[in-house]
């Protein structure tokens, strides 16, 4: 549930009702509201549940308030994770709020309960708006520091070693009258290497070589196709059914045959929101690090200066690599995929798209052929973003945008806002900017010394 919208609704609800309270919302969030009084029962001795706020698949939220010492009410947010949630999942999100929340935008926590298989974790309410629902007014100012915010953040969990997994616009809430930015969510977050999350350290496994070569998925669009499968180094067991020292004919083609199908999947962290997941998740790289919380900062960068959310929408893994490659070039990502152990194989060759264009088009700022000073330097726009006889018009989401009266600095986005996009959205994780380094990019110079 967008909190946002679903305010707005009990807004209207109480002006047309003439009611004053705030306990007034439908039947089904009134009935979970009593489940989790009854599941928790010490939340009712501290809050007073106002509102379920959101709902995702491990946890729902809700949003609470409570009488301070001195007297006043006090709003917090109350997340109630499923209790079919693993305990060590539970204690390793408390420990990342814990140790790294409550400062560089990141969110802490201020209470947890506890009650048999029922956990509740309590945090400071953040009053906010959804991306979707304000895109179309947010002035290019507004994006610059709501990215150079997010970033804050991403450096600060990333010196701790945390992968956030999960980078996206309703992860990092905005609060745009106090200026308050705010990481949420912790849930799929994992560890690095050297995590100082003691719940979140992973033990690095040693991939050997492989003898054989084998095959992966497909992913097939109306008039294309892309293949991706795994190089001579990942470490993929044949299953009993195809005898030792098989091997196929398929790689580097654009196809999957039986022998590869038979052979099990290779295993790879993929959780994150689709449309967010940079390439080496969708491409199930077993390799995993910070830098894929840094490309998803730049699908949101991509979002915001096209004022087009969400940008990349997408059925499955393969399909959502392809839209990629409609962006950012199907031979530059052949080429990224090579150096962390991927084959992929294209169809048809997708040229690598000019940022600028592609974002002012998207937005309406953009000459069109019967302005006096259009210089056609590129190709056409329908031709760079949709090209009919390649992949179909569905990997870019129209969203919502409205120009007409408004252009909040449009007309003149630096040149370095573009070069940080282009390196945020870096195919390659190794050469990837790190949030450190973005934070000291150009774009921010004025900025600089708060970080």
């Amino acid at each position: 549930i967008s909190y946002c919208r679903h305010k707005a609704f009990i807004t209207c609800r109480l002006t047309h009702s003439g009611k004053s309270n705030h306990n007034f919302y439908s039947r089904d969030v009134e009935t979970d509201i009593e489940l989790l009084y009854k599941a928790v029962p010490q939340i009712g001795k501290v809050f007073r549940i106002i509102d379920k706020i959101g709902e995702g698949t491990f946890s729902s939220v809700y949003l609470g308030e409570a009488q301070m010492h001195d007297g006043s009410r006090q709003k917090f947010a109350l997340k109630h994770l499923i209790p079919t949630s693993h305990p060590t999942r539970i204690a390793a999100e408390l420990q990342c709020l814990t140790l790294a929340g409550g400062q560089e935008n990141v969110m802490g926590v201020t209470y947890c309960f506890r009650k048999e298989d029922h956990v509740v974790i309590v945090m400071p309410y953040l009053e906010h708006k959804a991306i979707v629902d304000i895109i179309s007014s947010l002035s290019f100012e507004e994006v610059r520091l709501y990215i150079y915010n997010l970033l804050r953040a991403l450096k600060h969990i990333h010196q701790f070693g945390i992968i956030h997994r999960d980078i996206k616009p309703n992860n990092f809430l905005y609060n745009r009258k106090t200026k308050e930015y705010a990481l949420v969510d912790f849930g799929l977050a994992q560890g690095t290497a050297d995590t100082q999350i003691d719940l979140l350290k992973v033990s690095r496994k040693v991939i050997p070589k492989r003898r054989t070569v084998t095959g992966g998925s497909t992913a097939r669009s109306k008039h294309s196709k892309v293949v991706y499968s795994s190089q001579s180094t990942a470490n993929q067991k044949p299953q009993r059914a195809v005898p030792l020292g098989v091997t196929c004919s398929c790689f580097q083609t654009d196809r999957v045959c039986n022998i590869c199908l038979s052979r099990k999947q290779q295993i790879a962290p993929r959780a994150g929101t689709p449309g967010f997941r940079a390439p080496e998740v969708l491409t199930k790289c077993p390799n995993q690090g910070t830098a894929i919380d840094v490309w998803s900062a730049g699908v949101i960068l991509l979002s915001l200066l096209s004022g087009r959310y969400p940008f990349f929408k997408a059925s499955d893994d393969l399909i959502a690599l392809s839209q990629i490659m409609t962006i950012r070039g199907s031979r530059e990502t052949i080429q990224a995929a090579k150096a962390f152990g991927k084959s992929i194989v294209c169809s048809r060759e997708l040229p690598r798209q000019d940022l600028r264009v592609l974002c002012e088009t998207l937005r309406g700022h953009r000459p069109s052929p019967d302005d006096d000073d259009y210089t056609p330097t590129h190709r056409p726009i329908e031709e760079q973003v949709k090209p009919e006889d390649t992949y179909d018009n569905t990997h870019l989401h129209t969203g919502h945008m409205e120009t007409e009266q408004w252009d909040g600095g449009w007309g003149g986005v630096p040149d370095e806002a573009y070069d940080l996009l282009d390196r945020l959205l870096e195919l390659n994780p190794a050469t990837r900017i790190t949030a450190a380094d973005a934070l000291t990019h150009p774009l921010f110079t004025d900025l600089i010394q708060l970080t």
